[in-house]
């Protein structure tokens, strides 16, 4: 029986190694991924030749790496060095009683804002003006009371020449607000000039279009059968602070012609007025501006019988007035 030449130590720790290293995949070689080596005797060790050192590759390709076949369960978790934990740099403070307090919901006969009574005063326009008939003063105001969602609204509107009132108006409405910026309202209007006066049933809507401008639109049914609407468009422009450009658009409809009041059907007067004012306080505003009114169809030619001017501009100083 022949025997084998015997294996020196560093041939035999190198085949041992060999053996070992022959079945774990690639990835295993990254000293990332695997488990620190055996353990190796001192004796082993320090036989070992320099020249047996095994180089660690220079380029590891991480795409050839087999992770699902990782053993996550050898690797011992124990060992890691988890972050301490950092208080925060600002303190939470302790919660006290108002905050306590804060956080309960009000009862229920606590007090909301719709359920107070409110009022406000304006008048737009409050004016005057010289021309060849002579001095003229118009007004147009409103005025409302009540609460958030229902109020009680009065608007009046007129114009006197010469001392002599050629139009005045006053009407009683119920409004309610169906939305953020609209009001609904609905009541009676009486003309007390020109002609006879006369009451009229009034229906419409008030409110802040989109761009900011105010808009009025009114209808109105007459004691015979007589219809009539009018609107209202105005926009304010601040220049400043205090300093506020307001253009105005006026104009009045009517169904059917009545020659005692000088009114002809259709379209009969509009009138457009460019009024600058300065707020000394927001509730007091002088200003100066220009307006032209015309007069349309059968209406102008009734005023024009009477010896009125059927279109008519003019300058006006006034005072715009709230509270």
């Amino acid at each position: 029986m022949k025997h084998s030449k015997p294996i020196r130590r560093p041939q035999l720790l190198a085949t041992a190694l060999a053996t070992l290293l022959a079945p774990l995949p690639a990835w295993a070689q990254h000293a990332d991924h695997m488990p620190p080596p055996p353990s190796v005797p001192q004796e082993a060790q320090s036989d070992k030749p320099e020249e047996v050192k095994q180089e660690a590759p220079e380029e590891m390709n991480h795409s050839t790496m087999d992770h699902p076949a990782m053993d996550h369960s050898a690797m011992d978790h124990s060992t890691m060095d988890l972050p301490a934990t950092v208080d925060p740099l600002t303190p939470i403070p302790e919660v006290t009683d108002a905050d306590r307090a804060a956080a309960v919901a009000p009862e229920e006969n606590h007090p909301v804002h719709d359920n107070g009574i409110f009022h406000y005063v304006l008048f737009n326009r409050l004016e005057a003006w010289d021309a060849d008939a002579g001095t003229g003063l118009a007004w147009e105001g409103q005025s409302w009371i009540g609460t958030d969602l229902n109020r009680l609204w009065l608007r009046s509107e007129g114009e006197q020449v010469n001392g002599e009132l050629e139009s005045a108006d006053l009407e009683v409405l119920y409004g309610r607000s169906v939305s953020a910026w609209w009001d609904v309202v609905a009541g009676v209007r009486h003309d007390f000039k020109p002609g006879a006066s006369q009451d009229f049933l009034a229906i419409g809507v008030m409110g802040l279009a989109p761009y900011k401008f105010e808009v009025e639109a009114t209808a109105y049914v007459g004691e015979s059968g007589q219809t009539a609407a009018r609107m209202e468009v105005e926009y304010e422009m601040l220049l400043t602070n205090r300093l506020i450009l307001q253009p105005l658009l006026e104009a009045e409809f009517h169904g059917k012609g009545d020659e005692m009041r000088g009114i002809g059907s259709g379209l009969s007067t509009a009138e457009f007025g460019l009024r600058l004012r300065y707020e000394i306080r927001r509730e007091f505003a002088p200003y100066i501006g220009i307006v032209r009114e015309r007069a349309f169809g059968q209406t102008a030619r009734y005023r024009e019988q009477d010896g009125h001017p059927s279109d008519d501009t003019r300058v006006v100083a006034g005072f715009r007035i709230w509270f």
